[in-house]
């Protein structure tokens, strides 16, 4: 006995009329221009839902590396007394496994000023072997040196506060704080020169304009530090696992301290990108969904102008799937192909993204993605597997949802109906 011959799902004259019908024909011209529209809003609906998601994690990352590559991961603050045995305290946190640094930090404000300008700014002082343990500022000198940077009073400044106050490396900066020598008279504000000794550019234009490392020695005599520190800045091998740092760091201590890690310092902001992402993704996705319904009204329109050729068919021979098949062929050949070819465009345009920019600047003489707004020097985009991934085949679920009923109602149209007229 003779095994039953397997039949494919798709017969090749399925393939062969639904391939017919999505080419252009003179009299079902205006449905094939549906068609196009419906690949063209799958297509960009796709790209844009990449370029966006992938922009918006490149803006996640980069702001997370100037952050975290400038303040700790972990902030640990003295409670009940000064932390005057800031080094002891920091030593023992060195020692505690998957600690990178502790850096003990005097901080405070001042007003910098120049012969030409004068700007706010953010006095940090710093030991200089732990300065130069930060990459996001040792390896981003752009004039001058930190060697000696302990040795002398000196100082490092960003680069757009450099370009605000019209100074270089070996020039001087005059720093105003407003808590000085106490005298008779009352407070008097302390004023003091220091010598341009490196200046950096990490990238952020916040920090770059705002910035002024201090040997630390010469921020606690003029901040009126009593030989303690403002704090000690932590940095770990893994900020995402800062929860598993803080009680090995707390026993480190020693004494009593408060930490707080560098989620609670930055929550609003990481928050507001992460809303701003999702409500992105949201609206994105409606591009997809109209272009999905696009193809419900291209193959309705296709339905009934095809209605005798089903007819035909159906009396010689073709079952209800047969033409069912035929037109989920022809509306998922259009979800499949945009879909394909708005992750070609995304994943391109996602590469060469900071070109293009550049290029849509010159072009329109404009600034399109000015520093002081959204605080990076260039354009970032990261694209993410898992969301591609998730974008492809939420675009390709919706098209072949599309295909569904206007698919079922070819099936279930009578021949007798369809060939009365004719």
């Amino acid at each position: 006995m003779s095994e039953p011959v397997q039949t494919p799902p798709f017969a090749p004259f399925e393939w062969l009329l639904s391939g017919r019908y999505l080419r252009a024909r003179r009299r079902e011209g205006f449905i094939s221009v549906i068609a196009g529209f419906s690949f063209l809003g799958i297509m960009l609906g796709v790209a844009t839902l990449i370029i966006v998601m992938a922009v918006m994690n490149g803006f996640r990352k980069e702001l997370l590396d100037k952050i975290l590559g400038l303040n700790g991961h972990l902030l640990v603050q003295p409670l009940e007394s000064p932390l005057t045995d800031w080094k002891d305290v920091a030593d023992r946190i060195n020692q505690v496994q998957g600690i990178r640094l502790a850096a003990p930090v005097v901080d405070g404000q001042a007003l910098a000023s120049s012969p030409f300008n004068a700007s706010g700014v953010f006095v940090r002082g710093i030991r200089a072997d732990d300065l130069n343990n930060l990459t996001s500022i040792a390896s981003n000198i752009k004039q001058g040196s930190l060697e000696g940077f302990d040795e002398g009073q000196g100082v490092a400044i960003g680069r757009r506060l450099a370009d605000t106050l019209s100074l270089h490396a070996g020039d001087n900066v005059t720093l105003v704080a407003p808590r000085g020598a106490v005298t008779p008279m009352g407070t008097t504000p302390r004023i003091k020169p220091y010598k341009i000794v490196a200046v950096f550019e990490i990238g952020m234009s916040e920090y770059d304009a705002s910035f002024v490392f201090m040997p630390l020695p010469e921020a606690q005599a003029y901040f009126n530090r009593n030989n303690d520190v403002s704090a000690i800045e932590v940095f770990t091998t893994n900020p995402d696992r800062i929860d598993a740092f803080r009680k090995s760091v707390t026993e480190a201590a020693g004494r009593p301290v408060f930490l707080v890690d560098w989620r609670q310092r930055n929550s609003t902001f990481f928050n507001a990108l992460q809303v701003e992402r999702n409500v992105m993704f949201l609206i994105l996705t409606m591009i997809v969904l109209v272009a999905a319904l696009n193809i419900i009204s291209g193959l309705i329109m296709l339905v009934k102008d095809k209605g005798s050729d089903i007819a035909i068919l159906r009396t010689m021979g073709a079952s209800q799937g047969a033409i069912m098949r035929i037109f989920l062929i022809t509306g998922a050949a259009i979800g499949v192909v945009g879909t394909l070819t708005g992750l070609f465009v995304g994943i391109l345009i996602c590469l060469n993204i900071e070109s293009i920019r550049q290029f849509l600047s010159w072009l329109t003489n404009t600034d399109l993605f000015p520093r002081e707004l959204y605080f990076l020097s260039k354009l970032p985009a990261e694209i993410d597997f898992g969301e591609t991934s998730a974008v492809v085949i939420m675009a390709l679920t919706l098209s072949f949802l599309a295909t569904l009923y206007p698919s079922w109602r070819a099936a279930r149209l009578d021949p007798v109906e369809a060939l009365r007229y004719e």
